[in-house]
């Protein structure tokens, strides 16, 4: 989807996760698309891509970006291989609602140090990091679209299973 540079951002809740292997940090846009604001955070394993669609559902987000993370030059590794995996057996879950990838680099750092900014003694942080880092992530989502026009990151496809596969 193409939007004019200068259009303001498509209407409608956006959710963004940032999936770790102990916890998934989920964060929200307002309706115009404005503001990203930490939501909370889910347990990863059984049951957590329920909780997130039962959060989509709830948010009446119009779709969900997950963070792609990649190194400093770009390449992806073991644990991009790990976010795109979950991003597909979310797409799955919660299709047709649109599943995109967007690049991750810093969200966990730039969370932190706001938090610590905050006054947010380590302990602290370690509880909110996650949706923390998840609202960095929809903020720099946000910003790339009303910036350039274009409907950030990836969009995830899900393909159908064949019958016995």
């Amino acid at each position: 989807m193409l939007l004019r540079t200068g259009d303001p951002v498509r209407d409608g809740v956006r959710l963004a996760v940032d999936p770790g292997t102990v916890r998934i940090g989920v964060a929200r846009s307002d309706r115009s698309g404005l503001i990203a604001s930490p939501l909370t955070v889910v347990r990863r394993g059984k049951g957590d891509l329920d909780a997130l669609a039962s959060l989509a559902a709830a948010e009446e987000a119009i779709e969900i970006l997950v963070g792609l993370p990649r190194s400093l030059s770009g390449r992806e590794g073991p644990a991009a291989a790990t976010a795109r995996q979950f991003a597909v057996g979310l797409a799955a879950r919660v299709a047709p609602l649109p599943v995109r990838l967007v690049d991750e680099r810093f969200t966990t750092s730039t969370a932190h140090a706001a938090l610590r900014a905050g006054g947010k003694d380590s302990r602290a942080r370690r509880q909110t990091v996650d949706s923390a880092a998840a609202a960095v992530l929809l903020e720099a989502a946000l910003e790339s679209e009303r910036r350039t026009g274009r409907v950030p990151g990836e969009l995830v496809q899900v393909t159908a299973r064949r019958a016995g596969a």
